[in-house]
């Protein structure tokens, strides 16, 4: 790779950049800082930019959401301290989801091999019921199945099959649920 042949090939960002300034200065003050403000504020402000939330949703403090344009959340979702999700592409997290503190849904990578060190995006989806335990990540493209869990500090770069346990570094199947 040559990094100063980079391009971001044909991404777009999805909004201009006075909306997207807007949003980043709302996200300093509202979402990146420590300060424990009320679940709907940081709902309306994601919602004002974007985001189709549903209802009930938590995101506790220090949540980093790149892109609120390509987010959605269902009813009771919740977000822990210091989630980031990197929404470069669409990012879908069904109801009665948590992912916890430090995880990390990473929508974008790069083709290393490539001359231009490419960008390439794909979605991330979480499906009902499931859990993303603390520090996982889950890479780009991947979904998560219904009713399954991410253990803490695992690394998924594959699907996971709904009702199921994944764990490891990289993740592997642990478990399969009734």
């Amino acid at each position: 790779m040559e990094l100063r042949n980079y391009t971001t090939g044909s991404f777009q960002r999805g909004q201009p950049w006075w909306f997207e300034a807007g949003w980043l200065a709302v996200k300093w003050l509202f979402f990146l800082n420590p300060v424990p403000w009320p679940s709907e504020i940081r709902v309306a402000l994601l919602r004002a930019f974007g985001a189709r939330i549903g209802e009930r949703v938590v995101i506790r403090s220090q949540v980093n959401i790149t892109f609120p344009w390509r987010f959605q959340a269902g009813d009771d979702v919740w977000l822990g301290e210091e989630v980031i999700i990197l929404s470069l592409a669409p990012v879908t997290i069904e109801s009665n989801v948590c992912i916890s503190q430090r995880a990390f849904l990473c929508t974008g990578s790069h083709d290393f091999r490539a001359a231009h060190f490419d960008l390439i995006t794909q979605p991330i989806t979480v499906r009902a019921g499931s859990w993303v335990a603390a520090q996982a990540f889950i890479a780009p493209g991947v979904e998560i199945g219904e009713g399954s869990m991410v253990a803490a500090g695992s690394v998924v770069s594959e699907n996971v099959p709904p009702k199921t346990l994944v764990r490891g570094n990289p993740a592997v199947v642990a478990k399969q649920f009734e």
